[in-house]
């Protein structure tokens, strides 16, 4: 049974409304109303929570790449050595993206529809996600350059990220799959 501090916030319930919302219509297909209704309140009583729909993507999308920069960093923290930092990063990657499949497609859709020092801040965030993977990249392969580690990187995402289109397993078998293709192609690369 959970307890209360289980429960989500009204705001964090507001959040994975609107992620649901905008997974599936866009971030311009969805009207405020249609966010207060998935949560049981009107539209114009979400403003109490969030200034805007506006403000609404952009904590959704700041706060996705927060989340992975600070929980890749805690992981690699965490390991062992550098292979243990690698497998790390993709198993956490891999747990994202199955875990939160509305809040990729928002950010792979919407991104651009967040102002543009919103914008910046989420880019400056990936950055640091990357400089993450770059550097235990790196550590655990001395030999590859650093853009090539930068690009095997952003490939790695690209192909976990695809989960919401290319789930077709159940969450384990999927896990599975997307950690051994993921650490097999970062293997793989070379410069």
């Amino acid at each position: 049974m959970p307890t209360d501090a289980a429960k989500p916030s009204r705001r964090e319930q507001i959040l994975a409304a609107a992620a649901e919302k905008f997974a599936r219509a866009g971030f311009h297909g969805v009207g405020i109303d249609d966010i207060g209704s998935a949560v049981g309140i009107s539209g114009p009583a979400l403003y109490r929570h969030f200034r805007s729909k506006d403000a609404m993507l952009a904590e959704l999308l700041t706060g996705i790449s927060d989340r992975l920069l600070r929980g890749g960093q805690d992981r690699v923290g965490e390991a062992a050595d550098p292979h243990d930092a690698l497998d790390r990063l993709v198993r956490w990657h891999v747990e994202f993206a199955l875990g939160n499949p509305a809040l990729i497609t928002v950010h792979m859709r919407d991104l651009d529809s967040l102002a543009e020092t919103d914008r910046h801040k989420v880019r400056e965030l990936q950055r640091s996600y990357v400089e993450v993977w770059v550097d235990v990249l790196c550590q655990a392969r001395p030999e590859l350059p650093r853009p090539t580690a930068r690009a095997a990187a952003h490939a790695v995402f690209g192909l976990i990220n695809s989960t919401p289109y290319s789930a077709h397993l159940d969450v384990e078998a999927m896990s599975r799959l997307l950690h051994s293709m993921a650490l097999g192609a970062l293997d793989r690369a070379t410069s």
